[in-house]
């Protein structure tokens, strides 16, 4: 009799999914740590941006004050010869009162002593008796702003302990500074200047008025541009076009164009707009039409799919009622996919609005010390202002580069969630 030996018994369907779960488990378990490990380093980055620029920020949104009583001498600012005067002398003997240790005869120790004093002092006080020349004579009280090697003596970010000679500050200074801290002339307050001043090549004078108004200029020539035409174009491309090859072609090229750098869009922008047409270079104008070209194919792009996400039945049933097709597509589907295209329209706005590149190309980084007035004046924007006050070998453009940094994220943040809100509050479920 032959002895059959027994081998393994075959596994059932229900043994084999229990000896896999063990392994799908630890596959699932590995797949969410990866997943909340790539999260929890996206939100660590963010923190660390965000703290970096916070910390170095912060405070140049405070600025150091001195404040004086000036007595306005007819002799050195006679009524006849405004708005020409001696205001430098005239702020350089209100200082030396509250300065009993400098020498109002030793020009060396006055220049050194003045120099607390912010450049823009002079043409404060200058503007403050044009404007009444009934101060000529009187004694006034004025707040300016002090140097930038003050402000940051005030600030803490001049280290005191430092080799004399190689401080910006020698030991006589900071003993006149100490003493004007005693007497409380030297204090800080909220820098509204920040944002009311145009640029500087004065760090403590410094502000962004150039540039949030360049920015205005730039982002309302790109609205009015590229809303029209990329809102038009998906309509004809979405609702209208024949399906063929060159329609195929055009919207394979305007995803293409959507990834494209924004450098290249500069570089076209010089060529046509600056090199073909003559238009001026480093106005709000030209950047409007060069971000015009890159948001454009973002706006088609999210329009396309808000009318994409409209139910067919809408247009069926307004066929169905005789509507024609044009009073289909702009009586009902374009209203209701309105939401998704506004949305689109904002996050493409909010694009434009942080490119530095195709702005460098064109020019507007250039040093421009007032506000343009229309969009045809010379300009900077937020990302160029960043740009510039960034290569500044100024220490005090420092603090002021992370500011705009936030002032201009600050907008960022503001123009997404206006979007979010107008998605969540318009948006219609079918």
């Amino acid at each position: 009799m032959t002895d059959i030996s027994s081998g393994s018994v075959p596994l059932t369907t229900n043994e084999k999914v229990q000896a896999s779960l063990g392994r799908r488990r630890r596959k699932q378990f590995i797949l969410q740590g990866l997943g909340i490990g790539a999260i929890s380093i996206a939100f660590l980055m963010l923190f660390i941006l965000l703290w970096s620029q916070i910390a170095t920020g912060y405070k140049a949104f405070m600025q150091t004050n001195i404040t004086l009583e000036i007595f306005i001498d007819p002799e050195e600012v006679p009524t006849e010869r405004l708005p020409r005067g001696n205001f430098d002398d005239v702020l350089a003997a209100a200082l030396v009162a509250n300065l009993p240790g400098v020498d109002a005869s030793d020009r060396a120790a006055l220049r050194s002593a003045s120099g607390i004093l912010s450049n823009g002092a002079q043409f404060d006080l200058r503007d403050r008796i044009v404007e009444n020349p009934a101060l000529i004579g009187q004694t006034i009280t004025m707040r300016m702003p002090v140097s930038d090697p003050y402000d940051q003596l005030y600030k803490e970010l001049l280290d005191r302990e430092t080799p004399e000679n190689l401080r910006r500050l020698d030991d006589a200074q900071i003993a006149n500074y100490d003493h004007l801290v005693e007497i409380g002339a030297i204090g800080s307050r909220i820098n509204t200047g920040l944002i009311t001043n145009a640029d500087s090549r004065f760090p403590e004078l410094a502000g962004l008025k150039g540039a949030l108004m360049g920015s205005f200029w730039a982002l309302l020539t790109c609205f009015l541009i590229a809303f029209p035409l990329g809102i038009g174009a998906a309509v004809y491309l979405e609702e209208f076009a024949p399906k063929n090859k060159l329609s195929d072609f055009i919207e394979v090229n305007i995803n293409n164009l959507a990834a494209v750098p924004s450098v290249v869009f500069g570089l076209l922008a010089l060529s046509v707009f600056i090199g073909w047409f003559g238009l001026p270079r480093s106005v709000p104008f030209v950047g409007g039409l060069t971000l015009a070209l890159m948001t454009m194919p973002t706006i088609i792009i999210a329009t396309r799919a808000a009318l994409k996400a409209v139910p067919p039945s809408i247009r069926e049933a307004a066929l169905g009622v005789g509507a024609s097709r044009q009073q289909v597509v702009f009586g009902h589907v374009v209203p209701l996919a309105m939401p998704g295209i506004l949305t689109g329209t904002i996050i493409g706005l909010a694009q434009a609005l942080g490119e530095t590149a195709p702005l460098l190309l064109i020019g507007m980084n250039a040093f421009i010390t007032s506000a343009p007035g229309t969009p045809f004046d010379s300009a900077t924007a937020l990302p160029t202002q960043i740009f510039i006050w960034a290569d500044s070998p100024e220490r005090g453009f420092v603090s002021r580069t992370s500011a705009a940094i936030l002032v201009l994220l600050t907008f960022l943040i503001m123009m997404n969630a206006i979007a979010i809100y107008l998605r969540s509050k318009f948006e219609r479920k079918w």
